[in-house]
This record gives C-alpha cells, sequence and structure tokens, in this order.
C-alpha cells in the first residue's frame, strides 16, 4: 500500500456493399447524415451523454484540415494520446506539435478541458483513491492498447487522492526526454504531497528495461531534493502490469 509522509463536418460510415469481401467506407458530408447521426443535433435532442467521445471532441474542434476531415482527426488524436491523456494536457503547443494539427485547435482542446477540471474541483466528492499498483493500472484503463509509449504523471494529495493527472511524454522513456522538471512542475503547481509515475509497453512485455530503472532512480533522488515523494512507477501492459522497485 501506498503512503504519503505528513462547419461541413466530415464523417466516415460503414455501409453493407462489400469488395473482396471486404466491407467498403463511404466519405459522407455533414449534410449527407441522417439527422440522428449528427453529433450536434444529437447534442440537442438526446443530451451530450449520448454522444461517444470522438463525437465530442468533433464538435469541440468543428472542423478538420485540408489532410483530413474532422472525425478523422479526432479518431487518430484518441487513437495515438489516449482520451484522458489528451484531456489532461495543459500545454497546447505540445499537443499540436505531437499530434500535427493546427495550434487553435489544440488551444481548443486545452480550454474545453481545463473548463471541465475547474468544475471538477469544485466538487467535493468523486476523487479516485490510489493505494497499491493494481489501482494505478484499473487507473490507466485508456492508456494500455496506446500504439506508443507514454509517460502519465499521477499526482496526489495526503490521502492519496487523485488531484491532477496529466501526459509527461511521448516515446521511448529515457532521462534525455524525461526531465525531472517537466515532472515535478505540476507537482508543484497544483501542491501534490507525492507523484506516481506510469508507462505502458506497446510490445507487451511488462519488464522495465534499464532505462526504465534508471530514470525512476534519478527521479526519486530528484524528489527527495524538492520534498516530494515519487511513490512509485508502473509499467502497464493490455493484461498485466508491474511496479518499478527502486533497487531493481
Amino acid at each position: 500500500m501506498y503512503t504519503i509522509p505528513d462547419t461541413d463536418i466530415v464523417f466516415m460510415t460503414s455501409h453493407k456493399p462489400t469488395v473482396a469481401g471486404k466491407p467498403r467506407e463511404y466519405d459522407l458530408r455533414f449534410r449527407d447524415l441522417p439527422t440522428e447521426d449528427r453529433p450536434r443535433e444529437k447534442l440537442v435532442e438526446f443530451g451530450a451523454h449520448s454522444l461517444s467521445i470522438q463525437e465530442l471532441l468533433a464538435i469541440v474542434l468543428a472542423t478538420g484540415t485540408k489532410k483530413e476531415d474532422v472525425m478523422e482527426m479526432t479518431k487518430r488524436i484518441i487513437k495515438d494520446y489516449g482520451e484522458k491523456n489528451v484531456m489532461s494536457e495543459v500545454d497546447p503547443s505540445k499537443i499540436a506539435k505531437e499530434l500535427d494539427i493546427p495550434l487553435i485547435k489544440a488551444c481548443q482542446i486545452v480550454a474545453c478541458s481545463e473548463l471541465g477540471r475547474r468544475f471538477y474541483k469544485k466538487s467535493a466528492t468523486g476523487l479516485a483513491v490510489i493505494r497499491v499498483p493494481k489501482d494505478v493500472f484499473e487507473y490507466v484503463k485508456d492508456m494500455r492498447e496506446l500504439p506508443k509509449e507514454h509517460l502519465r504523471g499521477i499526482y496526489l494529495d495526503t490521502h492519496n487522492r487523485v488531484i491532477h493527472d496529466e501526459f509527461i511524454s511521448i516515446g521511448t522513456i529515457n532521462s534525455n526526454i524525461v526531465h525531472p522538471r517537466e515532472v515535478f512542475k505540476s507537482a508543484i503547481e497544483y501542491n501534490a504531497a507525492a507523484i506516481i509515475l506510469v508507462h505502458n509497453h506497446p510490445s507487451g512485455v511488462v519488464t522495465p528495461s534499464t532505462s526504465d530503472v534508471t530514470i525512476t532512480k534519478q527521479l526519486i533522488e530528484a524528489g527527495k531534493i524538492v520534498g516530494i515523494n515519487v511513490l512509485d512507477h508502473v509499467i502497464v501492459t493490455k493484461d498485466a502490469f508491474q511496479s518499478i522497485d527502486a533497487d531493481y
């Protein structure tokens, strides 16, 4: 157990006709879709709860780009970045660069997410509590099958409640990419008592690499200097998880 010290929107739709036994996909412009399939109309008629994350994000972004329509864009964003990761990111420039989308659209995502966070903070209930590595595994369900490695920081208060959660980096985790200042910046901003790091292994191999162990040790030592405890670093795959022991 962890303890902490004192516009035209273009959509893709599938149809039954097949070519060589495979379903064919057709592009339909927004005006061609049945009313019940249009996100904005669905929102008005049935409420926000009836929309998928992709549809909600499409409403926020409104339009796509010359390279891809809005639904293609939102599908790619969610697939490559993960639902929770993209909604927890606070730096629009980072999103724009990592996902190759216009900065203005990255700003829309960050602004929308920040509104949600601020209202959520006013609620006295609903904060997740993480006490053991299995809690971490359950908490990060959205990143277990991401195609790239993502490093994520889960920031806790003195009662092991999650007060902030954000994506830190994408790509193979090593000390050249992960700098302590990126990890502890948010910890200080949100007055966190402790941090749990977690990253996924798309390979499905849960065993930590030498780099995983090295960066964990470095961050633990950095945490001691700033007075913020690095409780754990958990590796997750689709079906398994492993905590990196500092003495591994």
